[in-house]
């Protein structure tokens, strides 16, 4: 096979192709390696590398497939990018900020000592906006990392570099987090599929294993490739009271969707979006219903400003409190977006958190009677394609449709299902935009409802497949 095909296939036909003895997993570690260097300078997704380990890791994989050692494991031989700010004994832990530039890892973090133990290969670290707060990826560490479908904008964030190595066919799998839809929005910018679990599905480290917007999840090519993935970092462990037992395992062959009842949203209550994305999830639909599923739109009873002041009055107190002790600290090695962000948080002061709670509630009984009579939930992923590469966006949001908007979170529509952290949600892409950057769909389902997601997911796919489909690089798209 030549590198080039070797970097389109999917985790799961790689692997049969490793038991097969079709191919070895040094021969796809090496395709992947040339594929990094050739496009990565354009795409910036993965800056920190580890070749010589593995290949060598890879050695030892082939050797299983050869029956020169222990029978393979779920995810042998496999590249994965794990995300830059999950700790790997070890290997550098920046944040993506200069302020941890030197910071080597003393622990790893459980759900990817699971994809070691499972024989995944990290060759790679993706990229990360600092401190990973925002909605796109840049920094003044790493440089700007850009969406290989189209250069000129952003992959998302703050798994953007991940979602960007998969795309450009860099890795076969990676890994991210997700406390405002840091996995779904960049898998929608980049045409891949990424999972948001329910809260304690995945082990967290303290104190962000407390905090139940906060998530660890993967993302894949396929909906079956993050199966692979997912299955692997999930379960309980000692070092997370949060997690829930017993672990959950997503069967291989999820079957029909016919006669099912799946809801639809365009707006979540009162998002703008942009007409692209809109269209985009409406092709889908159609999608579900010729797959013998029936889509009725619905009110959830949501409203966006309710929303938004909820979610801000949430951050404020964990993940901006945070954020501004490295404000108070090292102001000048920061980045503007990331000083702008405590800012607005020590600006009009939030609502009171029990207020904030009892959104959230209201959230979930909305969402929950809507479920009690739909299998799931589908709605846009993010309500444009994707931002501009670079662009800070301090003081207002993206435009939508020419129309300004105040704030990036204005676009954000994953962020109302970290709120509502006990649903299972899936981005899946829905489309593409004219400027040849995707677009996503979100599937969401009852809460803890994993698997119905996933069978969601895997009939719209069989329906719409995008598994080979990869941007060139050189121009166009494939």
């Amino acid at each position: 096979m030549a590198g080039a095909d070797l970097t389109t296939m999917t985790a799961a036909e790689t692997l049969v192709a490793f038991r097969e003895r079709r191919l070895s997993p040094v021969e796809v570690m090496a395709a992947t390696i040339a594929r990094i260097e050739a496009v990565d300078p354009q795409v910036n997704a993965l800056p920190v590398r580890f070749f010589d380990e593995a290949l060598a890791a890879a050695r030892s994989a082939e050797d299983r497939y050869a029956g020169r050692g222990p029978r393979p494991r779920p995810l042998e031989g496999l590249p994965v990018a794990v995300k830059e700010e999950t700790p790997v004994r070890g290997q550098p832990l920046t944040q993506g900020s200069l302020i941890h530039r030197d910071t080597v890892a003393t622990e790893t973090a459980e759900c990817i000592a699971r994809v070691l133990r499972a024989g995944g290969i990290v060759h790679a670290r993706s990229t990360v906006p600092e401190f990973s707060c925002m909605p796109f990826t840049h920094s003044r560490l790493w440089g700007v990392t850009r969406n290989p479908w189209n250069l000129d904008y952003s992959p998302g964030g703050s798994t953007g570099g991940g979602a960007a190595a998969l795309a450009a066919g860099m890795t076969s799998l990676a890994t991210g987090s997700d406390i405002g839809g840091s996995i779904r929005q960049p898998a929608s910018c980049c045409g891949v599929v990424g999972f948001k679990p329910p809260y304690g599905r995945i082990p967290e480290f303290a104190p962000y294993n407390l905090d139940h917007y906060c998530h660890e999840g993967p993302l894949a090519r396929t909906v079956e490739d993050c199966r692979l993935l997912q299955n692997v970092m999930a379960g309980p462990h000692a070092s997370d009271p949060v997690a829930i037992r017993p672990k959950l395992t997503i069967p291989p062959d999820p079957g029909s969707i016919r006669g099912w009842r799946i809801a639809m949203s365009l707006d979540l209550g009162g998002y703008r979006v942009a007409r692209e994305v809109a269209d985009n999830l409406q092709g889908a639909a159609d999608a579900f219903r010729a797959a013998g599923a029936t889509v009725h739109e619905v009110d959830l009873g949501w409203d966006k400003p309710t929303i938004l002041a909820a979610a801000r009055s949430h951050f404020a107190a964990i993940f901006g409190a945070d954020i501004e002790r490295s404000v108070e600290r090292h102001r000048d090695l920061m980045t503007d977006y990331a000083i702008a962000r405590v800012e607005d948080f020590r600006g009009d002061p939030p609502i009171p958190y029990l207020r904030a709670l009892e959104v959230e509630g209201a959230m979930m009984t909305g969402l929950a009677r809507v479920l009690e009579r739909h299998r799931v939930l589908i709605c846009p992923t993010f309500a444009i394609p994707a931002l501009v590469a670079g662009d800070s966006y301090i003081g207002r949001g993206p435009d939508i449709d020419g129309e300004p908007t105040a704030i990036v979170r204005d676009a954000l529509m994953t962020l109302p299902f970290n709120m509502c952290s006990r649903s299972p949600v899936l981005s899946v892409p829905s489309g593409r935009a004219a400027s040849g950057v995707p677009t996503g769909m979100q599937i969401v389902g009852r809460s803890y409802d994993d698997r119905a997601v996933f069978r969601a997911a895997a009939a719209f796919e069989r329906e719409r497949p995008w598994a080979h489909n990869r941007p060139d690089l050189d121009g166009g798209s494939t």
